[in-house]
């Protein structure tokens, strides 16, 4: 059998790199024929660019910079993994691995034009991970995992006692747009959103939108950052009252980082959002089903599934597309 081990640890002295060692030595005693791929020593980038996201699905561009690596894993029968778990995850470089070889059309899968993985028409899952949607939602529905995100941004899972909604929020995206109209409806202060793009500053139901230079305030109390600007920390701290607040809600494909001594001066608190949970799905399909909270001009684009390389460029590069929708009705 011809085996792919993927090691992931970047000291040659460490008790991990040992196990890796003994695996390799032991595979080969018994007769396999081993692909050794050590991420560090070989010193694979890790780094996902923009045109490999936007040529993600597209399987004659998307192995570009990595056809070796894509080669070991299509001739491997079988796949093990050495790596030590930091932060509760994966090294970065491992991440890396999976997002830039693990490709559509790259895992064995021959001529299947998966979705970021996805490539079957049926799923097979426990019951106590389905949740039944409204029918009455239509494809609405598809914007639940956004929604359940935001409420549990505000409500930390139900752990926030007392909740602090946002009074800034920045960008006016899918997610910066559900944030704001549940602090609407939920009764507190009316927030303002920054937004730099002008078509994207449309579509405000009840709260202010602003470019972050026409807003003289300085005294934000809690500033949720759905930009996914790894630069903005800065600019955030500068808008903050002492003791506030700034959530990260958003997506950072780079590290994050801040000046010191505006976070202290202002006692500044940091809060990473994190995975939304099943109470906060119920809860936001229950405001949606009821009509409390209103996905309206939250889906702007839709697309055939036969058209999904476009459509998924479209999705990442056009400001004017909010959430774009592919529609498989017409597949088998």
């Amino acid at each position: 059998m011809r085996i792919l081990v993927v090691h992931a640890h970047p000291l040659a002295a460490s008790f991990l790199s040992a196990v890796h060692a003994r695996l390799v030595a032991v595979l080969r005693a018994g007769g396999h024929e081993v692909d050794d791929l050590d991420l560090y020593a070989e010193a694979f980038d890790p780094v996902l660019s923009p045109d490999q996201m936007r040529s993600y699905v597209d399987t004659e561009k998307n192995t570009r910079g990595v056809e070796n690596y894509v080669a070991r894993l299509r001739a491997a029968d079988a796949l093990v993994l050495v790596f030590p778990v930091w932060f509760d995850g994966l090294p970065a470089i491992l991440q890396g691995y999976f997002q830039r070889v693990f490709v559509p059309g790259a895992t064995c899968f021959g001529p299947v034009r998966g979705l970021f993985g996805g490539a079957a028409s049926r799923l097979v899952v426990p019951g106590s991970r389905v949740f039944g949607l409204a029918e009455s939602l239509g494809q609405g529905a598809v914007l639940m995992a956004l929604a359940a995100t935001a409420y549990h941004a505000v409500s930390g899972g139900g752990q926030r006692d007392p909740i602090v909604a946002p009074d800034l929020i920045v960008g006016h995206g899918v997610l910066g747009r559900l944030l704001a109209r549940l602090t609407v409806i939920g009764g507190y202060p009316v927030p303002t959103v920054w937004e730099l793009d002008a078509n994207r500053a449309q579509g405000a139901m009840g709260y202010p939108v602003l470019r972050p230079e026409d807003d003289p305030r300085r005294d934000y109390r809690a500033i949720y950052d759905v930009s996914g600007d790894s630069r903005i920390l800065d600019a955030l701290m500068q808008r903050l009252a002492r003791g506030g607040e700034i959530v990260l809600a958003g997506f950072y494909s780079a590290p994050l980082g801040f000046s010191f001594p505006p976070a202290f001066m202002r006692e500044a608190r940091l809060s990473v959002a994190a995975q939304w949970q099943p109470a906060d799905l119920r809860n936001v399909h229950r405001l949606c089903e009821s009509g409390e909270l209103s996905l309206d001009g939250l889906l702007t684009h839709r697309a055939g599934a036969a058209d999904a390389v476009a459509a998924y460029r479209q999705a990442f590069t056009d400001p004017d597309c909010l959430k774009m929708v592919l529609d498989w009705s017409s597949r088998s």
